[in-house]
């Protein structure tokens, strides 16, 4: 099944290479391309995307508020969002994850991945580059606003310990091969996770997980 993909950024050399990378692959087709997070929403809308490739920083719109009407509109509720930031910008992916973004990458990322991530992605799972992840999370816990301790209740001590893990980008064989488990079984444990915390996607699960004092510096 061919992806379609709509291009989000504000800086038309930028959506042009991205253009060019996704039309190269046989499972892609670009669909659309917006200037600004205003024509995103719309092309979202009208173009019949599978997955948005969306800038944080655009006129008009931001990403963030973008990727928030996106996510809220019933309409497009097939519609994946992956964000796409830079190492300077790390403070807005908090941000994007809460509007409903279903992952990001940094903007280095290299021609092969950044596909692999819009299949990833498209396919209904979560992304987080576990770099940057890391570095988010340790941002938010030494802030003032950061809660110090607790965590959600209704969780086992070992689904805490995945939920941890997650929130460090690991994926499913990754967190199986670090706990000792089979990669079914950490499946098993991520998906009872998310019935329990009523999240979405893996993407927001790092929010739960930092938010509740789960995951902490020393442990990243």
């Amino acid at each position: 099944m061919t992806i379609r993909v709509l291009l989000a950024d504000d800086q038309t050399l930028v959506r042009e290479a991205f253009a060019m990378l996704v039309e190269s692959a046989r499972d892609m087709e670009v669909v659309g391309q917006a200037a600004t997070g205003r024509q995103a929403v719309e092309l979202a809308r009208s173009g019949r995307a599978d997955l948005v490739l969306m800038d944080i920083r655009m006129p008009d719109l931001d990403g963030i508020e973008a990727t928030r009407l996106i996510a809220a509109d019933e309409d497009l509720a097939g519609v994946r969002v992956l964000v796409l930031t830079t190492y300077d910008t790390d403070e807005y992916i908090v941000d994007a994850l809460r509007a409903g973004a279903s992952g990001f990458l940094v903007k280095d990322t290299r021609p092969a991945e950044l596909l692999d991530a819009i299949r990833t992605v498209a396919a209904g799972d979560s992304l987080l580059s576990p770099g940057p992840t890391a570095r988010l999370i340790e941002r938010f816990l030494r802030s003032p606003s950061a809660p110090a301790t607790g965590g959600p209740e209704c969780l086992s001590e070992r689904e805490r310990e995945v939920l941890a893990l997650v929130a460090r980008g690991l994926n499913n064989t990754e967190i199986a091969e670090v706990l000792g488990l089979s990669p079914l079984t950490a499946k098993t444990h991520v998906s009872r996770i998310m019935g329990k915390l009523a999240a979405r996607d893996r993407a927001q699960l790092v929010i739960v997980a930092y938010e509740s004092g789960i995951v902490t510096p020393g442990n990243i």
